[in-house]
């Protein structure tokens, strides 16, 4: 298979290719809130140094990222098996009423995808 350019390596995924990746969620402790958000526990360092200094000061090495009501859908349904196309499906299906959900998916997806909160397969 032959080397890819930087221009072909930077270049976005069509919409056709984007609904067919698969997002899978971090292995990030998470819960429902008594709302039914998705509160999801992030580590703030995974060093060795970073953990340390957080018990010397007495610290969480943690912080709570709380989601909203369609990020905590697309949260549990990026279980690593279903494509974005479904997903989508299902919060259109929950939130009919909301606007421009599928650009509004596509941003989530891509942020979450930037915190390293979720990979794309």
């Amino acid at each position: 298979m032959p080397k890819k350019t930087k221009k072909e390596k930077s270049r976005l995924p069509t919409e056709e290719e984007f609904l067919e990746f698969i997002p899978k969620r971090a292995d990030f402790e998470w819960e429902l809130n008594k709302e039914g958000l998705v509160e999801i526990k992030v580590p703030k360092f995974t060093g060795k140094l970073g953990k340390f200094f957080c018990k010397v000061i007495h610290k969480d090495n943690f912080f709570i990222a709380k989601l909203d009501k369609i990020g905590s859908v697309v949260w549990q349904e990026s279980d690593g098996k279903k494509p974005i196309k479904k997903i989508l499906q299902a919060v259109k299906k929950k939130f009919p009423k909301e606007e421009n959900i599928d650009q509004r998916l596509y941003l989530y997806i891509r942020q979450m995808q930037s915190l390293n909160y979720i990979e794309l397969l």
